[in-house]
């Protein structure tokens, strides 16, 4: 198809009334009639920017008329609140994107694009927009992709700065949690569904609600949690009404992440501290006086008994006391560590609280993986039912490769990370190996703490960066691990890499996990994971371990973060043994 449709017309003027006068009246009569009838009769596509201290702000746009719309914004210059008041006070520049095939639905879906990949990119500190506008079907959608690579071709051989490889984009832990994303029929379904519920609590000063949402690893959770999160402060601004809404995750990286969008789309100027951890809100709110809505994404991560800073005993339970509604993102399979576990009943019990009141939403699409039916069907096997299947043939561009040793894998890695489109490829491992954050290990092969398998080492996930330059530190400041180049040269647990994806994951599958007898055997004496080993103490006071359960869900939240494959290394030499042979 790309060798029919046609290069879209780019055209870089500088920012201001006297160049944007000087292409209408002079530089575009001097382009072929074909130019001139696109930029001047199409709908076109137009993007604003200009640096701030070596870093970038853009508004993007579009219009049925390019000049009309541009005035209005010189215009509206003189406001000195506006962003257009911007193009006054720096060197502005302004791209106009024209294509023959553009028509409303399609300048608007390009639009909505352009938006998230500069949201998502390091540089670039503000958008300026509101959110996009993304379409439905119409003629010729099935252009778009191609159209808009070609055009983000053409803008970066204009700035390569402000438009990077689009793979780097992609890659990046901010574009895959934005607001900014164009849902499934699902996803858009639930949105609907909780913005209905959550006017109906504030309109009847409801308290104390909540709305479930549950979907495993991959499902599309935390885009529905940002994007009606985003969509509810459009929708009140437009009213020129007020709403208070917080989004809340129990994960340090993740965290990292919200943060950025919430700056970058101007909600933190406008509304303050609208992101931060469970802990955090509950000290920072009370009971009487109640936030509009929380938002809790990775809501497995809630602790529901007291650990340090937080003295209560359930984190949803204290979030739900403060806010008028609360959306919880829950994933049963995803609860590592004993602080995080639900008891069956407790669970249940809020389950039927949203099903009492309809409330209940679950996502079944996997969205993560680029995998076929029986691929997913044999992850779900070895990490749910213990059993261990032939591994089915390499289709729809998902691999599962098994190693005879580590250094075979970690080479493979390493290959798959240096090819543009597949950068972000990590080794990770279950917590088989020691680690202590408070203390530097004795004698080792090296000064880090290592996953060490034979003659093979590693250091562990954010070792080596305490040994960065401040230059090279600055770099990876707001990085998520994986997106941080030195960490080739690690090994990532679940604590960097939960709620993030990998173009290709090297699982290690260390000591604690076995097969014996023909199942998968999960062995808490083999883990250092004293987290998820240690006693739990239950609601009727007795202790119980749940150490193999939290050991298989953690297992099953490393071998389901690649994307495109998945490679694997059991250091149980009857699993190992057992996984060759299945893949034979």
């Amino acid at each position: 198809m790309s060798s029919k449709v046609a290069q879209p017309i780019i055209r870089k003027i500088d920012d201001n009334i006297d160049s944007l006068l000087s292409f209408e009246k002079e530089l575009l009569p001097k382009e072929d009639e074909k130019t001139q009838k696109i930029i001047m009769n199409f709908p076109t596509v137009y993007i604003h920017n200009w640096e701030n201290s070596n870093d970038f702000e853009v508004y993007v746009g579009e219009s049925n008329d390019i000049f009309k719309r541009t005035r209005q914004h010189y215009d509206a210059a003189n406001d000195v609140g506006a962003w257009q008041h911007k193009l006054l006070e720096k060197q502005a520049s302004l791209f106009i994107i024209g294509h023959e095939h553009f028509n409303k639905s399609l300048t608007l879906d390009i639009e909505n694009r352009l938006m998230h990949y500069m949201m998502s990119i390091d540089r670039v500190k503000h958008v300026h927009n509101k959110r996009g506008n993304p379409q439905d079907s119409y003629y010729p959608m099935e252009e778009l992709d191609e159209i808009f690579r070609k055009i983000w071709r053409g803008l970066r051989k204009e700035n390569k700065d402000l438009f990077p490889r689009e793979s780097l984009i992609k890659d990046s832990a901010i574009y895959k949690a934005s607001p900014l994303h164009k849902l499934t029929k699902e996803q858009e379904k639930a949105r609907e569904l909780i913005i209905r519920k959550v006017n109906k609590a504030l309109n009847n000063d409801e308290k104390n609600q909540l709305i479930f949402i549950e979907g495993e690893a991959g499902t599309g959770k935390t885009v529905l949690n940002s994007s009606t999160f985003y969509e509810l402060y459009c929708q009140a601004e437009e009213n020129n009404e007020t709403i208070d809404c917080h989004l809340l995750v129990n994960h340090d990286e993740q965290i990292t992440v919200y943060e950025q969008i919430a700056e970058k789309l101007g909600l933190k100027s406008k509304y303050g501290n609208v992101v931060s951890k469970p802990t955090s809100f509950i000290n920072n709110h009370t009971t009487e006086d109640l936030v509009d809505v929380s938002f809790v994404d990775e809501a497995h991560l809630l602790l529901t008994q007291g650990k340090q800073s937080y003295r209560g005993s359930n984190q949803l339970k204290d979030i739900i006391d403060r806010s008028r509604v609360t959306v919880v993102m829950f994933d049963e399979n995803q609860i590592l560590t004993t602080e995080q576990f639900w008891e069956a009943q407790i669970l249940d019990e809020y389950r039927n609280k949203a099903k009492k009141t309809k409330n209940h939403i679950v996502l079944d699409k996997q969205l993560r993986m680029h995998a076929n039916a029986e691929i997913i069907d044999w992850i779900d096997s070895f990490t749910k039912k213990r059993e261990l299947k032939k591994i089915p043939d390499s289709v729809d561009g998902y691999s599962i490769k098994v190693f005879d040793n580590p250094e075979k894998l970690d080479e493979e890695i390493k290959n798959k990370a240096n090819e543009s489109d597949s950068a972000l490829s990590r080794v990770i491992a279950t917590y088989d190996w020691e680690f202590n954050s408070n203390k530097n290990p004795e004698e080792r092969l090296s000064k880090y703490w290592e996953v060490i398998i034979d003659n093979w080492h590693k250091p562990w996930n954010k070792q080596i960066e305490k040994d960065l330059s401040k230059k090279d530190k600055k770099a990876i400041k707001g990085l998520a691990w994986a997106e941080q180049s030195q960490t080739i040269d690690e090994v990532g647990s679940t604590f960097t890499i939960q709620g993030f994806d990998l173009n290709y994951a090297g699982v290690i599958l260390g000591p604690s996990v076995k097969y014996r007898n023909g199942k998968i055997v999960f062995d808490p004496d083999a883990s250092y994971n004293n987290k998820a080993t240690r006693n739990r103490t239950l609601s009727d006071g007795s202790k119980q371990k749940f150490g193999e359960t939290l050991i298989q869900h953690e297992v099953r939240v490393l071998m389901t973060r690649g994307v495109n494959g998945l490679y694997i290394y059991a250091c149980d030499p009857e699993l190992r043994e057992e996984l060759i042979r299945s893949s034979r």
